[in-house]
Formats: C-alpha cells, structure tokens, sequence
C-alpha cells in the first residue's frame, strides 16, 4: 500500500502528462495534487479519472478566493466530483463559504496561510502586515481553524508552532515545500526535509519536482516515503 502522507504534485502542463506520470509511479503512490496551472488543461476530467477508475486520492488545488456567495457556489460544484481536499485561501469569510459549500460531501477544506513561494520582502511588496511571517501563518491558521477549516497548508518550518495550537487539535497540517536532502529549491523560500516536515506535526507532505523531473519517478517517490518510515 502507498503511503498517503506523501502527496504528489502533478505539475505538469496537461491531463494527458499527468495520466503517463501516474502510470509510471503505478502503486508506488496513492494520493495526487491538482493544481490551478493544470485546470485549463484537463485538470478536472484527470481528477475525476484517478479518484474513480484508479482509486487515487485527490487534492484539488484551487486557492479560491473570492466573495462568499461566489466561494460557496464553486466549492459545491467541486463538490461533486467526491474529492479529498480542496485549498480556499485562509481568509475567515472564504472558508466559511467554502464549509457551506462542501457540507453535503467528505471534501475537507484546507485553508492557505501564506504561500510558502513568499517571504516578509513578499509582503511588505503586497502591503501585508508587519510581523514576522511565522507568527502571521499561526495567526492564519487559527482564524482559519476557528472559521471551520478542517486543515491548513503550512510551510513545513511553521507546521509544528501550529500543531501546538488548541485550535489544531483533530485538525489537518498540509505541507508544500518540501525537499528531500540535496534536491533544488525551485521558487520555494521556506523549506525542510520530508522527514522533517512530518516530525513538525504535517499530516501530509507535498512533493513535486523532485518526483517528476527524477529520471525514475517511481524510484524518487519511494524513496521519500522510505524516509517517512525511517526511525
């Protein structure tokens, strides 16, 4: 059986990529992320088909944010294909909405706090609030908890100050940025270990480039949950 804390990004451009990624990785990998650059791509359709014919796990990466009645209608409509996680931005009236939306479904809503692509230059650019980031993302994460999300994503460097929360309890820690030992960092900024990110209270880890660009997918995805499992 694969094991789940390792989610997959399928960052690739098209359904038709990412079907022959998911047919190389086989067995070795049991839980997909579906990202916004895919969903002109065939993102929806290659969601559906992995959830329903080959029994995947799906996180539906949207990030959606909007006004409440708009968030609501989109996430209902989501709701239908029977995926696992969807991704609102962590603001409390977007993930009300979003809960509303998904409240007929098993959909688990997952609030963003802030993306693990910025640092404090990002958002002092973005006239975000002064404070030092980590404080912001636990900041987030509660409001977002406390609105109703039953997860956050969260660099996997702030995952264990938010599963120290009351508020965290029961509650999912997703996490981006993560690399294994020696892989590139890419566009990420805040960043750790699988093994790490999981040891600092993350649910699940999400891994893209070093799986898809890897000569051997299969192999470099196993070698991640292999250090899942490590003591």
């Amino acid at each position: 059986m694969p094991d789940d804390r390792l989610i997959v990004a399928l960052d690739v451009p098209n359904a038709v990529a990412g079907l022959a990624l998911a047919e190389k990785l086989g067995d070795t990998v049991g839980f997909y992320k579906i990202g916004l650059g895919m969903l002109t791509g065939g993102g929806l359709a290659l969601a559906n088909e992995l959830k329903q014919e080959h029994g995947k796990r799906i996180f539906l990466d949207m990030k959606l944010f909007d006004i409440g009645a708009t968030v609501e209608a989109a996430v209902r409509g989501l709701a239908q294909f029977d995926l696992d996680f969807l991704t609102v931005h962590g603001d409390p009236h977007v993930v009300r909405a979003a809960k509303e939306g998904a409240a007929n479904s098993d959909m688990k809503i997952l609030a963003v706090t802030i993306l693990t692509s910025l640092d404090r230059e990002d958002l002092d650019d973005s006239l975000i609030r002064e404070g030092d980031v980590a404080e912001l993302v636990v900041k987030r994460a509660i409001h977002a908890f406390e609105a109703g999300a039953d997860g956050v994503i969260a660099s996997p460097q702030e995952a264990a100050l938010i599963r120290a929360q009351p508020e965290a309890e029961n509650r999912l820690i997703v996490t981006p940025g993560v690399r294994p030992q020696g892989a590139a960092l890419g566009d990420q900024k805040r960043v750790q270990t699988p093994a790490k990110a999981i040891e600092n209270g993350a649910d699940h880890i999400v891994v893209g480039r070093p799986v898809w660009q890897a000569e051997d997918p299969a192999a470099a995805a196993c070698a991640i949950t292999n250090e899942l499992i490590q003591p």
